[in-house]
């Protein structure tokens, strides 16, 4: 054999330099464990191909259709994320994620309804309630006035899901909410904030029909979302059960009452009324406004509780909001705190309000360019029953935070 030299590869391996029978030897078993090589790598890649497979069939089970969601990439609160954690734990939450996936499919729906609101209440703020790149996930972690609202309105969003599945007959756990005597029900619903001002007050009238059964959206909610820091007393905790059931009561404690008229003629000789939720959002505005005014909390002597961080401030009522960190500015990026910045958000250079151009682009300046929409016009109607339209091109001022 003619002579050889051994050198260092850049993996490690000794590579032989050798004439003949010799090199075609080394170079066959350096190509088998190459070989060997990119199999493991498949085989590693074609498993967890499938793993993201099934957890896709098993979400489309479950009726969330991952596409079809909110503005931005991730959810509030994923349902099946939840019920993943949970599946060697025991309890009511337990039993939801195991035996009643028609629930979860609702919950999900109601996170999805909270995000949507959350995003339109805040779309003029410097924090407009974005969920791109985990932004609002890692505004979760933090314990500010956006993560009240954010934790208010997903409790509020599932109740008013599951109650509506409810009163649709799309859930076989519940049914709609058919009040038949005026009794104990009555003076129930009585004590509800709005129901004073909207019971029936001149005529015969009775309970009936098929309203929305609150209670149970109300208790499903509680239980999905408050059982995992039920066992806590750390701030944090304390503050997050207080918003969650502040989101819920803004739906439960708003409730309408919504009558029909029975009689000849058009007369109302007797009405039948049933009890409905308000819009949703009438939820966020009466949410947002409780942002606008909420309350920072630190922790009592007792450990178990919260008390205002100043002597004169009045203490947080069951609707009111609460939180215990103060809020970033939101004007730059941070990656810690969630915030992207307002570069490139469009405000209104007229208006002295958030949505204004100064305090919108934190005193950075604006720029200005004219754009052309197309939009619809000279529209037509023409019988029977359509309405054409003409497509027309207008120019648009468009204020832009530098």
């Amino acid at each position: 054999m003619g002579g050889c030299k051994a050198l260092r590869g850049s993996f490690g391996y000794l590579r032989v330099q050798i004439s003949g029978r010799a090199s075609s030897k080394v170079k066959a078993v350096y190509s088998t464990r190459v070989k060997r090589r990119k199999k493991s790598k498949t085989k590693k890649s074609a498993t967890a191909n499938s793993r993201r497979i099934e957890e896709g069939e098993d979400t489309g089970r479950m009726g969330i259709n991952k596409k079809k969601r909110t503005v931005g990439s991730q959810l509030v609160m994923d349902p099946m994320l939840v019920c993943k954690k949970t599946r060697r734990l025991k309890g009511k939450l337990a039993d939801i994620c195991r035996k009643e996936p028609s629930l979860l499919k609702e919950i999900a729906k109601g996170v999805q309804v909270g995000t949507r609101e959350c995003q339109y209440q805040f779309r003029n703020r410097r924090w407009n309630c974005t969920t791109v790149r985990r932004s609002l996930k890692k505004i979760l972690l933090r314990d500010t006035r956006e993560t009240g609202f954010v934790n208010a309105i997903t409790a509020a969003g599932v109740t008013y899901a599951v109650t509506r599945a409810c009163t649709m007959g799309d859930l076989v756990e519940c049914s709609c909410d058919k009040m038949t005597s005026k009794g104990n029900r009555l003076a129930k619903f009585a004590r509800t904030v709005e129901a004073k001002k909207s019971l029936p007050t001149e005529g015969d009238w009775e309970w009936g029909g098929c309203g929305d059964n609150v209670n149970f959206g109300f208790k499903k909610s509680r239980e999905f979302m408050d059982a995992p820091y039920r066992k806590r007393s750390d701030i944090k905790t304390l503050v997050k059960l207080h918003n969650n059931d502040a989101g819920r009561l803004a739906v439960r404690n708003f409730m309408r009452t919504e009558c029909k008229c029975h009689g000849l003629s058009g007369s109302c000789t007797v009405r039948t009324c049933w009890r409905k939720m308000p819009p949703f959002r009438e939820v966020g505005n009466r949410l947002k406004e409780s942002f606008d005014g909420a309350a920072k909390v630190i922790p009592s002597n007792d450990g178990h509780s919260f008390i205002t961080e100043g002597p004169t401030i009045k203490p947080p009522g069951r609707f009111d909001l609460i939180y215990s960190e103060d809020s970033p500015d939101f004007c730059k990026p941070n990656r810690k705190t969630g915030s992207l910045g307002t570069t490139g958000r469009q405000c209104n250079s007229t208006s002295p309000g958030v949505e204004g151009c100064e305090l919108l682009c934190c005193g950075r300046g604006y720029d200005t360019r004219i754009v052309k929409e197309k939009v619809n016009c000279q529209c037509r109607f023409r019988w029977c029953c359509e309405v054409t339209c003409n497509t027309c091109l207008v120019k648009k001022t468009v204020n832009t935070c530098r």
